[in-house]
């Protein structure tokens, strides 16, 4: 089998004729079959206690398996998982060059084209089924038809196909009929492993199933007892009498008679029997018990899978929601961070080593989470700095803005293109305005300082009186004796000429069609 001088994170040198092949696919019989019994039906606490402990010994396909039904049997609990999982699988893949250099540039345009590839969305949504499971994982098929190694598609392999070795708990090894008790070692740059990172340890207990399994079993006969008792609630209660002589025979037919009045409210027994119909008990309250209980339930399977109860069982008003809101978007960048990290060291390094001579820094594949900008604030500030000579790189502003780049030759909008002739009719309104302009200050100057002095004696009299008294009082008296003294025909003359010339200005501007 051909070998690489190529290595994995682990030293394994690739061995290419593997690459194409399916190593992991199911069988119809053997050890990796698809077909399972059902863990959830009766479960009781010994019975989980007893999944759960095999899960840590490192056996954990009955846990597997629970955690497969849980989804499938309780509504709830399968709404709040999907709810994380699309809120994951939903985010858009950005890829980021090592460098601006060319050759950097060209890897991550390359890697670029196969993340913006249908089946690298479907691998997104199978990888965040780990999160409910404790790890997901998916194989590479490889490519090599063209000149390029590039992904034929990802096939989701079931968990259970795998197994964590003895010695840490920690490498995922494949079940295979070669070691059927221990499994064999992934191929590497073949399989993608996902662990959700939710907490740490074990891998195996991280999953959200762990946390919520106790929940569904309590919830589960919650949901039993409650409809053994809508069965019955409000139907009387049946009493047979049989007499001392009444063999085993006419007590089953009181017996079938009794059960049967309870759905078909008809029954025939003998003469010397008789029913009794006691009245229901009083069991008001009962219903609102049983919802309750499970609504509760409910609740702790929301504050561990989603963090909150608000948006999932609750309902509340906007502030509330918004600091919930805050709550989620930080499960979701670390979920996020998580599934970047995966796709980084397990398909982000195999394509550039299989396709680009090693040595350089590879790109970089980050699973987006956007972030709620205040556009108006960000641009108001733009508006008010860049003009005072902040330098702001466009593209960052439009990522911002969530506006794409403009493709070659669109029509744009932005300021308009001023031709000569708009530029000559602009200059020549410009200095028309600055010819009026200075006419009106000259005016306005003009008048000031003819009213300037006439002002200046009224005050200077009015100063005078003012350091004469001694008091407010006195002031006010004796401001009446200041008028006389006061000489106002110099400010009248100068707003007569004010006047006089604000007039003509305004018939100069009638005439004129302004």
């Amino acid at each position: 089998m051909a070998q690489s001088k190529i290595v994995d994170q682990h030293g394994r040198p690739i061995e290419y004729d593997r690459l194409t092949e399916e190593l992991a696919a199911p069988r119809l019989t053997g050890i990796r079959q698809v077909w399972h019994p059902s863990v959830a039906s009766g479960l009781t606490p010994t019975r989980l206690a007893s999944i759960l402990h095999a899960a840590n010994e490192g056996s954990a396909n009955d846990y597997l398996t629970l955690a497969e039904e849980m989804e499938e049997r309780d509504p709830h609990y399968a709404s709040v998982l999907g709810t994380r999982k699309l809120a994951v699988a939903g985010l858009n893949i950005r890829i980021e060059a090592a460098t601006d250099e060319a050759e950097d540039v060209r890897r991550a345009d390359a890697l670029r084209e196969v993340v913006e590839a249908p089946e690298f969305g479907e691998l997104q949504s199978e990888a965040v089924d780990a999160l409910g499971k404790s790890y997901s994982v998916s194989e590479i098929i490889w490519d090599r038809s063209g000149k390029v190694w590039t992904p034929e598609r990802f096939e989701p392999r079931d968990q259970r196909f795998f197994q964590f070795d003895r010695e840490t708990g920690r490498q995922l090894r494949l079940l295979d009929e070669a070691d059927p008790v221990n499994g064999i070692e992934l191929a590497p740059y073949k399989f993608i492993v996902h662990y959700p990172r939710i907490r740490s340890g074990l891998p195996i207990r991280g999953g959200l199933a762990r946390v919520a399994a106790v929940a569904y079993m309590c919830k589960a006969w919650t949901w039993k007892d409650w409809m053994g008792f809508a069965d019955i609630y409000g139907i009387p209660m049946r009493v047979g009498r049989y007499g001392p002589n009444a063999s085993k025979d006419d007590i089953s037919t009181l017996m079938a008679a009794v059960a049967n009045l309870g759905s078909d409210a008809a029954a025939v027994i003998p003469d010397s029997m008789r029913i009794d119909f006691t009245q229901a008990a009083n069991v008001a309250g009962a219903g609102e018990f049983f919802k309750g209980l499970a609504e509760w339930w409910d609740k702790q399977v929301s504050k561990a899978v989603v963090g909150q109860t608000m948006s999932a069982d609750d309902g509340a008003s906007l502030a509330q929601a918004q600091v919930h809101n805050e709550v989620r978007l930080d499960l979701l960048e670390a979920d996020a961070k998580a599934l970047s990290n995966t796709l980084n060291r397990q398909f982000v390094r195999p394509f550039c080593d299989l396709n680009f001579a090693p040595g350089r820094k590879y790109p970089r594949l980050i699973v987006d989470v956007p972030k709620p900008e205040n556009i108006k604030l960000l641009i108001d500030a733009l508006d008010k700095l860049v003009p005072l000579g902040l330098e702001v790189e466009q593209s960052v502003v439009m990522d911002k803005l969530n506006l794409p780049a403009p493709a070659p030759g669109a029509k744009l909008l932005g300021k308009p293109v001023s031709t000569p002739l708009a530029t000559a009719a602009n200059r020549e309104q410009s200095a028309q305005a600055m010819i009026q302009r200075d006419i009106v200050d000259n005016q306005v100057g003009t008048l000031e300082a003819a009213a300037l002095v006439g002002m200046d004696d009224m005050v200077e009299a009015i100063r005078s009186l003012l350091e004469s008294v001694d008091s407010l009082e006195e002031f006010r008296d004796r401001l009446i004796e200041v008028y006389p003294e006061m000489n106002a025909d110099q400010l009248a003359d100068a707003m007569a000429d004010g006047m006089a010339a604000a007039s003509m200005a305004g018939r100069y501007d009638v005439l004129r069609g302004l």
